[in-house]
């Protein structure tokens, strides 16, 4: 798609129609995408059951003293930090700041985890130091297959965490690895992704109002 025909220097007389015409194929592109990711969250709002789940035991968890791991890979590693921020810092409100690692972020650790034990151990390793019963993990990919994603989870259950999948369309089989698997019904990447972050807002928010009261 020449999206370069909108800037790029065209015949006298045929300026304004090269630039008509590539701007109503980018005005459809952009629309095609917004209405694709639209799809995508109004049928995860008719499959709200396991995510509703998710929500109660971040509330107990928080409300218990317990912290909530995060791991993923690329893009969904980028979510983990974004969503994990939200609970550190805040969401919608000033009130106590609460426990949330997103286990991407410590290059010594990661550097050193894959070096010596491989990169399928980057999560288990730290989710077994850092764990403790009754903190919840949230194990991040989009296709399901992450195997150290999956091997982060299995650490997490071993360690007696409340653990979660948070996937897409083709990721299903996540479940028997975790607690609770939120299966985003798609299989394009940048629709399940937007989901996930859709899911880690609600999330925070669902525990600010319970745990500090919803504000004005």
């Amino acid at each position: 798609m020449a999206w370069s025909r909108l800037t790029a220097p065209a015949p006298d007389g045929a300026l304004a129609g090269a630039a008509a015409s590539g701007a109503s194929r980018v005005n459809d592109f952009m629309r095609q995408r917004i209405r694709d990711s639209i799809e995508v969250k109004q049928a995860l709002a008719e499959e709200l059951d396991e995510s509703m789940r998710v929500g109660v035991a971040l509330i107990d968890a928080f409300r218990g003293g317990h912290k909530l791991l995060l791991f993923g890979n690329g893009g969904s590693a980028a979510d983990c930090q974004h969503i994990a921020t939200e609970f550190v810092a805040k969401l919608r409100m000033h009130r106590r700041a609460l426990p949330a690692v997103a286990v991407t972020v410590d290059t010594s650790a990661l550097t050193a985890i894959g070096n010596d034990y491989g990169f399928e151990e980057l999560f288990a390793r730290q989710v077994e130091a850092l764990g403790t019963p009754g903190d919840v993990a949230i194990g991040i990919s989009t296709s399901g297959s992450s195997e150290n994603v999956l091997r982060g989870l299995r650490a997490a259950r071993a360690g007696g965490l409340v653990t979660v999948a948070l996937t897409g369309a083709g990721g299903a089989g996540m479940a028997t690895e975790a607690d609770y698997c939120v299966v985003v019904p798609s299989s394009d990447t940048q629709r399940v992704q937007e989901s996930h972050i859709l899911l880690g807002h609600i999330w925070a928010e669902l525990v600010e109002q319970d745990l500090f009261g919803a504000p004005g």
